[in-house]
């Protein structure tokens, strides 16, 4: 009996991923650290504070997170627990509006502002376009998300970050799906005065061969692909009914099933 094993793009088996919430002005250097080292996050944004205070301006939404993702965050920040259901709906489909009319693609990932969910508020989400959604309870691990619409990250950035980077660095079990996932809030290098810790760590783990550096929806786009995948009962082939590329391994050996195609195995 073959051994098949799902894999990320090219064979990985390791995936980074970066999250950042509220949109402040520091996510200008923030995206500049990232495009340096070749990392990729994602960017929630309240559409209703956009060019208030010190978040950055509508007009710069497209053009500074180009390669990256930007989500929704709601639209101006409330703790949705304590708000109806209607005021959930409207504020998750306002920010989207607002986004997607600045970046040109839909929006389709949520983290909860102010960590605030709870079953009620998760229901709610695929009926208003969400696909996950990331809550900031850190698990200190590198296990794929068993809940999207509770995706838990491996840590804020002030939590071990170096420690954990090493950590996912030198895994070598190539039988787990392993990934890294970091959170926080750009404004918080300036209020605590620690750029040099997230340029150290995106130098550490920035250009490396075994790891697929992606945003959030990439990651849940590609779980959506390897999902679809249908293997013949003998494991001797597999069709892709999907327009992506998807990557699995058999036997050790990696083999790629581009979409709309049937390989034998």
């Amino acid at each position: 009996m073959r051994t098949i094993y799902y894999c990320f793009p090219h064979g990985k088996h390791k995936v980074l991923t970066m999250s950042y919430d509220d949109g402040n002005a520091a996510d200008r250097r923030l995206v500049e650290i990232f495009n340096k080292y070749g990392i990729k996050g994602t960017f929630h944004l309240n559409a209703g504070l956009l060019d208030k205070g010190d978040r950055i301006s509508a007009g710069e939404v497209k053009s500074l997170y180009e390669g990256h993702e930007v989500a929704a965050h709601a639209y101006t920040h409330p703790t949705l627990e304590r708000c109806p259901n209607e005021q959930v709906v409207n504020q998750i489909m306002e920010d989207r509006k607002v986004l997607e009319s600045l970046v040109g693609y839909p929006v389709r990932g949520l983290s909860y502002p102010n960590g605030s969910h709870n079953r009620r508020i998760r229901n709610l989400l695929p009926c208003v376009g969400i696909e996950y959604s990331r809550v900031v309870e850190s698990t200190r691990g590198f296990a794929m998300p068993d809940d999207l619409y509770q995706w838990r990250p491996t840590c804020h950035h002030n939590q071990d970050l170096m420690s954990l980077a090493e950590t996912f660095v030198n895994q070598s079990k190539p039988a787990h799906l392993i990934m890294m996932y970091v959170w926080g809030h750009s404004f918080e290098f300036d209020r605590q005065g620690n750029w040099d810790l997230i340029e150290r760590f995106c130098e550490f783990v920035g250009g490396r061969s075994d790891i697929w550096y992606a945003t959030n929806i990439e990651i849940v786009d590609y779980l959506d692909t390897l999902k679809r995948l249908k293997f013949s009962a003998a494991g001797d082939m597999v069709y892709n009914p999907s327009a992506a590329t998807a990557w699995i391994s058999v036997d050790g050996s990696v083999v790629e099933v581009e979409g709309g195609s049937l390989v034998n195995l």
